[in-house]
C-alpha cells in the first residue's frame, strides 16, 4: 500500500510507490514555497509599488488585495494538473 492508501499496479511495488511519493512531496514542497512567496512576498513589495496607478488604485493594493487571490487559484488549478500528471505516470490515477 503506498502513500495516501493507493496500491501501486506495477509488480516493483514499495520501489514505485516510494518513486511516487517522492515526487509527490517534491511538488508538494515547491507549492508551499511558491504559496509562501506569493502570500508573503507581495505584500512585502506592495509600498514601493503603491507609486504606481492603475485603474485609480496604488499597484501594490491591487496586487495584494487581488493579484495574490488570482495567484492562489492559479496555483491550485496548476497544482492539481502537475498531481494527476504524477498519478498517470505511476498508473494511480483515479478512474
Amino acid at each position: 500500500m503506498g502513500p495516501g492508501g493507493c496500491v501501486a499496479n506495477d509488480s516493483e511495488g514499495p520501489d514505485i510507490s516510494r518513486r511516487y511519493w517522492d515526487k509527490t512531496s517534491q511538488l508538494m514542497r515547491l507549492v508551499l514555497l511558491l504559496w509562501a512567496c506569493l502570500g508573503f512576498g507581495v505584500p512585502l513589495f506592495a509600498p514601493i509599488l503603491n507609486d504606481l496607478v492603475l485603474f485609480g488604485f496604488p499597484l501594490g493594493y491591487l496586487l495584494s488585495a487581488q493579484g495574490v487571490l488570482i495567484g492562489f487559484v492559479v496555483l491550485i488549478f496548476w497544482y492539481a494538473g502537475r498531481q494527476n500528471r504524477i498519478d498517470e505516470d505511476f498508473h494511480m490515477a483515479e478512474d
